[in-house]
């Protein structure tokens, strides 16, 4: 059984000693290396993404089912205690850095840019720590596990004391970080970043004053030249692999390649489909109706089904599949009857709206381009097929198969096409740079700061950024419903906006619950003709995780949360 504050891989026969090691320029990069290793890790900031499906913007069966149902959610729930580890993991690592890093014989420089990166990733997991569980044994790098291994029982700090550390540690990282790394040194923390989490923990805290100077200091190269900006095109932003890159990136986890001998995310084994690359299972999490239905005509106005369907909002299931089905034949390769559905209204009424939602979403009737039974490059259609009048969709022929039975939209954002021309080969291994912080979620944050303090017009143009990359009409640009007359209804347009823009990166999840709506935003899921996938459910003390079973067990000086 390990501790909490143990190391995962503690002390392996193999390793260097403390004598041995922390000797030289290629040992602290090293040491550097092994901190980020465990920043990427599934269970610490690797599955990132997931996170949607315990929102109102994703449905799914893993890996957090039961946060998202609510009604499994347990204190001896898997991922509470994996999270809790993992993250703790790399505080471990990152006080091991700032100990040992201080006294080594190696230029001044790089003791000062690697005990940043300790601290700048040692605060990135104590605000999880902080947004899942409030207060939490805190340990620095006078915590040495070697010597104190047996006496890890400190009690649990208070949610400001906790927050004073985060915010030291980054003020600290700002201090020592570059403004920029060298080519050979993409995706390290950076100044940049620094002030990017710094200005979001304080955003979270409610102190809007300074999270706004934290967000202008890098949205406004206010004291340096950071080299920020949005990435011109939406689509390609989640498409960054074999050395492509983008200015909007302020910190992200890097993908090395797509195959067996590289390194990269798993993305596509919970977002892609059973037409892509092979995939055994797949779309463990899709994109929600409520998603999906909350993107804009077009022209900026609210979108409604009743104006494409008459009647659609009111019908039940049965009345909705026939207006939305095709039959298709018993091969899966041909669409056999249209039956009574027009699918180029069913179209229009996607693709005619928010250019976000296509490509972020693969809506029915638009294709994609997965691969055959083996890798190669296939085009496949989403249909709604309709089993009592033909037969049932193949991923190996020309249709894409939901493999958990469900009529439910499917991810595009993320999920390769074909085999990217031979780059990619292992579906587990997703070849995109995915970003744990981006100059367009800094943007967003920067308009919630500015409309809490009472600048509605620079809030406004905040946000107007955003729209028109995503090629949107601007707010306050003409017709009514592009009107924002006060700070209630801007803080309702930056709410959809994180939700159009973040989609699919998993920030939904917590933005409800710093906002207070989580438990509003509760809903049981439903597919596309408004059947049943499975219900959820909201209890009080849902708003904070539960201290793991486990670790009360381990440390007898730590508190449950309330209700648990």
């Amino acid at each position: 059984m390990t501790s909490a504050c143990e190391s995962l891989d503690y002390v392996p026969g193999d390793q260097l000693s403390g004598q041995t090691f922390w000797q030289t320029e290629d040992h602290a990069r090293q040491a550097a290396v092994g901190m980020y290793a465990a920043m990427k890790a599934d269970w610490c900031f690797g599955m990132e993404f997931t996170f949607d499906m315990c929102s109102d913007l994703a449905d799914g069966v893993s890996p957090w089912a039961d946060i998202a149902r609510g009604s499994t959610f347990a204190s001896g729930s898997a991922g509470v205690q994996n999270h809790w580890q993992y993250l703790y993991e790399l505080v471990h690592r990152a006080n091991t850095v700032i100990r040992n890093v201080a006294a080594m014989p190696v230029s001044a420089t790089t003791i000062e840019r690697v005990t940043g990166e300790a601290k700048f990733l040692r605060a990135m997991a104590y605000f999880r720590m902080l947004n899942c569980w409030g207060g939490v044994p805190y340990y620095d790098e006078t915590c040495d596990i070697n010597e104190e291994f047996a006496r890890l029982d400190a009690p649990r700090c208070t949610p400001d004391e906790l927050r004073r550390h985060i915010i030291d540690d980054l003020t600290d990282a700002i201090a020592k970080l570059p403004v920029k790394w060298d080519d050979a040194d993409l995706g390290r923390a950076t100044k940049g970043a620094a002030y990017a989490l710094r200005g979001k923990v304080c955003l979270f805290a409610g102190r809007w004053e300074e999270a706004a100077a934290d967000f202008e200091e890098i949205v406004y190269d206010r004291s340096a030249d950071y080299g920020y900006a949005l990435h011109p095109d939406y689509e390609e932003l989640f498409r960054l692999y074999n050395g492509r890159r983008s200015e909007e990136m302020i910190f992200s986890i890097q993908s090395i390649d797509g195959n067996t001998a590289g390194y990269a995310l798993n993305i596509v084994g919970y977002f892609g489909n059973k037409s892509t690359m092979r995939l055994i299972a797949g779309n463990s999490i899709v994109p929600s109706t409520t998603l999906v239905d909350m993107y804009e005509n077009a022209d900026g106005s609210p979108f409604d089904w009743d104006a494409c369907f008459p009647g659609f909002t009111a019908a039940d299931p049965a009345a909705r599949r026939r207006m939305l089905s095709v039959a298709i034949d018993a091969g899966s390769t041909v669409v056999t009857d249209l039956l009574e559905c027009d699918t180029t209204k069913v179209m229009d009424a996607y693709r005619l709206r928010d250019p976000r939602l296509c490509l972020n979403v693969i809506t029915p009737y638009s294709h994609y381009l997965g691969t055959d039974a083996g890798s190669t490059p296939m085009d496949k259609q989403f249909v709604l097929a309709d089993p009592s009048k033909g037969g049932s969709p193949m991923e190996a022929m020309a249709f894409i198969r939901n493999s958990e039975g469900w009529n439910s939209y499917f991810w595009r954002k993320w999920i390769p096409t074909g085999n990217l021309d031979g780059y990619w080969g292992e579906y587990n291994r997703t070849p995109y740079e995915f970003p744990l912080i981006r100059l367009a979620d800094v943007i967003l944050m920067l308009a919630e700061a500015y409309n809490e303090t009472g600048r509605l017009p620079e809030a406004i143009a905040e946000v107007n950024k955003i729209r028109a990359r995503a090629g949107m009409p601007l707010l306050a640009s003409g017709p009514q419903w592009l009107a924002v007359g006060s700070k209630d209804e801007m803080a309702q347009r930056i709410r959809r906006e994180r939700a159009f823009e973040l989609a699919g990166e998993g920030q939904r999840y917590w933005d409800l619950r710093r906002w207070g709506l989580l438990e509003s935003s509760v809903k049981d899921a439903t597919d596309i003709f408004g059947d049943l996938m499975y219900t959820r459910s909201y209890q009080s003390r849902h708003e904070l995780w539960p201290i793991p079973l486990v670790e009360l067990e381990r440390n007898r000086n730590l508190t449950q949360n309330p209700g648990w």
